[in-house]
């Protein structure tokens, strides 16, 4: 009796272990998955917005910001879909990370593993942006990216922009992956929605919607006044519309934490 005792609890143990293994070796690579994010983002603003041949090309700030949205859009679908990001789960985001715990679909325990590794991302994404290209990424406009709300808009009306804005995105995110045939589409989904926010109100609140997304670049530049809200407002945009989602859809649940909207092995979700 005894033995089977301790062989229960050695695998129980051995269990613990191996999960804890998995989060750490996640965490790791959701920290690579956000450098890729943060450089690829800091790389985009800094030859379509930043002086280049290319921004000399388009004809205003309005259509570098619709040139900035597809091609981050693009970004952010690929990365989700890529090696690591099937096997993390592609969050690259705070919010989505703390979403995806609320819906039962995510370990407690991971979750900050993952937001740590998300931060360390952002900024040695832009950190790594300022060795490759140079000063020109420190200066204005690019500014490692960092984004500031327009002109008029008060911390109440920025907090409650971004928390909406990420309400929605969570509650679209939330919805597809409880319909097996929906989730392969989610990818191109949180990537087209992050696009938009940017094409649309990259000149009103800058659009971030992702805690990681600017806390590096806030942090290198030095601007930090409304930093606390594009990381405090999509945390509680994900709590909300976690909330709005399971008062909707009492009967249906999420089926994986994988933005990529598959299995581990890659195989097609079951309802």
């Amino acid at each position: 009796m005894k033995g089977a005792v301790a062989a229960t609890a050695s695998v129980s143990n051995q269990g613990q272990r191996l999960s804890l293994a998995r989060i750490v070796r996640d965490s790791a690579l959701e920290l690579l998955l956000t450098f890729l994010m943060l450089f690829g983002v800091v790389t985009i603003v800094r030859w379509v917005i930043g002086p280049s041949p290319i921004s000399q090309m388009i004809p205003g700030i309005h259509a570098e910001l619709l040139v900035v949205g597809v091609a981050v859009a693009i970004l952010i679908a690929g990365l989700i879909m890529s090696p690591p990001g099937r096997m993390t789960g592609g969050h690259m985001n705070p919010a989505i990370s703390l979403a995806m715990w609320r819906f039962g679909v995510f370990p407690g325990i991971g979750v900050a593993p993952y937001i740590i590794a998300q931060l360390l991302g952002s900024i040695l994404g832009g950190v790594v942006a300022r060795l490759i290209w140079g000063p020109v990424v420190v200066q204005a406009p690019v500014a490692y990216a960092a984004l500031q709300p327009g002109p008029g808009w008060s911390t109440l009306s920025l907090f409650a922009a971004e928390t909406v804005s990420m309400a929605i995105i969570v509650l679209l995110v939330g919805f597809c992956l409880t319909v097996a045939r929906l989730a392969p589409f989610v990818p191109w989904i949180v990537g087209g929605a992050i696009g938009i926010a940017i094409a649309l109100l990259g000149t009103s609140t800058g659009g971030s919607v992702n805690p990681a997304r600017q806390f590096g670049p806030a942090t290198l530049s030095g601007q930090t006044h409304f930093l606390w809200v594009y990381l405090l407002a999509p945390m509680v945009g994900a709590l909300l519309a976690a909330w709005v989602r399971e008062a909707i859809q009492r009967h249906r649940y999420v089926l994986t934490h994988r933005l990529c909207g598959t299995n581990r092995d890659g195989s097609p979700l079951a309802e």
